[in-house]
């Protein structure tokens, strides 16, 4: 009976140390022998390329849903581009300048946002919704679903504007440049992470919730921006980057406000994503031009350095 005993305390053993294991996906690019950017995708460190080369291509987000890995970026100029597993679908027909910049997956229902021309675009499960029109250069560059919402950021103009439902509003007055770069939605909260500036064109990390400008500390940074939220029960992460000292880039952390600095002034680094796995913090960007995760505020490099790389959306499962 012993050993009975023992050996399903074993099994559970092993079994509780296999859940914290999880899977890290991060999307992004590496440059090519011949100079084109590459569209990559990483998971737990392993190396897929999703274009060969031949042309500019990038990867922008990725996320996960079941054994399914989907990822948004741009294949070309032109071209936007939805991978499935690797495979791609092609959103926009190569007319105009054109980017799928994320990707969010609810059920069956597959939703990217981007840009085709000046217009900001939603596409669900492949069919385009134009959420601007055209007078002004626009992006939507993070897309959010909770429940039967759909809420998308990005600017118009100089204005940072949320889309709920294809409905507008805006979170800036549009007299000085501004970006929203990230949404979340918890417990009907909508957080958007993103920049603002002044006059003199300082750039300012900024979260906005609900509509209502949030403070985040610089602790000796200057034109900083927010590139990413992420809401973990009461804790508000936000992943971004500003000039130290030295006017080197610094990538940044900010955990309700408070800002973590994750590299000194060695180098030049930028942080774009940031998720949260149970206790674990997950951020990726770049160092040094080398693509980059940090978990728990440790670096992992992704690449040997040889070959300009950035890591810009990771996805924890």
């Amino acid at each position: 009976m012993k050993k009975i005993y023992l050996f399903l305390a074993l099994a559970l053993v092993l079994a509780v140390g296999c859940g914290k294991s999880p899977n890290v996906y991060v999307a992004g690019y590496e440059e090519g022998e011949d100079g084109n950017d590459i569209a990559v995708v990483w998971k737990n460190g392993v190396l897929q390329h999703l274009t060969d080369g031949t042309r500019y291509a990038q990867a922008k987000s990725v996320f996960v849903s079941g054994n399914d890995v989907y990822v948004a970026g741009n294949d070309g100029y032109t071209r936007a581009i939805l991978w499935k597993n690797g495979v791609a679908q092609q959103l926009t027909d190569g007319m105009e300048y054109a980017q799928a910049l994320s990707v969010f997956v609810s059920g069956d229902d597959v939703y990217v946002s981007g840009f085709e021309g000046y217009i900001a675009t939603l596409w669900k499960n492949g069919v385009a919704q134009q959420l601007t029109d055209g007078t002004n250069y626009a992006h939507a560059l993070s897309v959010f679903v909770s429940g039967s919402d759909v809420y998308v950021a990005g600017y118009d103009g100089y204005t940072v504007k949320t889309w709920k439902n294809g409905i507008a509003q805006e979170l800036t007055d549009g007299i000085h440049s501004a970006f929203a770069f990230s949404i979340f939605v918890s417990d009907k909260d909508v957080y958007v992470a993103g920049c603002t500036s002044d006059e003199s064109y300082n750039s300012f990390a900024t979260l906005w919730k609900n509509g209502v400008v949030q403070s985040l500390s610089d602790d000796g940074l200057r034109d900083t921006q927010a590139h990413s939220v992420f809401v973990s029960g009461n804790d508000v992460y936000v992943a971004g980057y500003g000039r130290g000292v030295q006017a080197r880039w610094v990538a940044a952390l900010w955990k309700n406000g408070v800002v973590q600095h994750l590299t000194d002034e060695d180098c030049d680094a930028q942080a774009f994503s940031v998720f949260v796995s149970g206790k674990d913090v997950y951020v990726s960007g770049t160092r040094s031009g080398v693509a980059t995760v940090w978990e728990n505020g440790v670096a992992q490099q992704l690449t040997d350095g040889t070959l300009v790389s950035y890591a810009n959306s990771v996805f924890v499962k």
